[in-house]
């Protein structure tokens, strides 16, 4: 197992790192080139025929994977929060495309939500900063809660998932993806399985992730060569998940189990 997965291990440990590396992140790629998603991609077989703007078109297999996750139910005219939402790429086409009544991306890294609430000027989408432990908002407030790939940061899941229940409006849904690695899964599994949520969905997607990373592999590459120190390069190729690195070979190999989730908060 490399260092940095044994130092995610432990929950203060990898909250500090993930506390410095994701501002560290947005402030060295913020500047030339404008990194909308940190998530992997999705593609299918046959690609899907998704319409995009011209301006989306250069992030679409990112995009594929926020659009796979947020259609598993209809968002038009709903109130939805996406909790660790990143550079908010996902966010902004969300909030185009889906027509949600409104849309709040949340981030644990104040430096990327500042570069959100700059960048992306959309109707009906705001930011802030907060804790997915800890969520800023009253019970009951939100039709849908969007989560992708995040969760694995996360010192204490089963709290998030409490936190996503509890601000969910009875009814409303957790649309949710993310990954874990071998000695991850059976707790992954067992909170999933207790939280106060209804599973009406799961799909395993190595194979669609795997074709997203292959064909962001070039692009991933030279944004790490051009942004980062080279003594990181070899972290970033890793976070980045571009070929040859021990995460592509995770996911090409089933070792990292990457899959894909709907719940629903129980009517009352």
């Amino acid at each position: 197992m490399p260092l940095v997965d044994h130092l995610l291990s432990f929950g203060p440990i990898r909250q500090a790192i993930w506390k410095f590396w994701y501002p560290y992140l947005t402030r060295r790629l913020r500047a030339g080139d404008e990194v909308l998603f940190l998530n992997y991609a999705f593609v299918e077989e046959p690609p899907a025929a998704l319409p995009l703007d011209p301006t989306d078109e250069p992030n679409r297999a990112c995009i594929q994977l926020y659009h796979h996750v947020a259609t598993q139910a209809d968002l038009r005219g709903k109130k939805v929060l996406e909790v660790s939402c990143g550079h908010g790429g996902g966010a902004s086409y969300l909030t185009r495309t889906l027509r949600p009544q409104s849309y709040t991306g949340l981030d644990l890294n104040p430096v990327g939500i500042a570069f959100c609430q700059q960048r992306h000027r959309v109707d009906g989408l705001s930011f802030l900063p907060g804790d997915a432990q800890n969520l800023p908002f009253a019970d009951a407030t939100f039709d849908a809660v969007v989560n992708v790939e995040a969760s694995h940061c996360y010192p204490d899941f089963p709290r998030f998932l409490a936190e996503v229940a509890r601000v969910l409006r009875p009814g409303g849904f957790f649309l949710y993806a993310d990954f874990r690695f071998p000695e991850g899964i059976a707790p992954w599994e067992a909170a999933l399985t207790v939280a106060p949520l209804t599973r009406c969905r799961t799909r395993i997607i190595n194979p669609e992730v795997l074709r997203g990373l292959e064909q962001n592999s070039a692009r991933s590459t030279e944004l790490i060569v051009r942004h980062l120190p080279k003594w990181l390069h070899a972290l970033g190729r890793d976070f980045a998940g571009v070929q040859g690195s021990r995460i592509h070979a995770a996911v090409k190999s089933g070792e990292m189990s990457y899959r894909s989730f709907c719940f629903q908060k129980p009517a009352v």
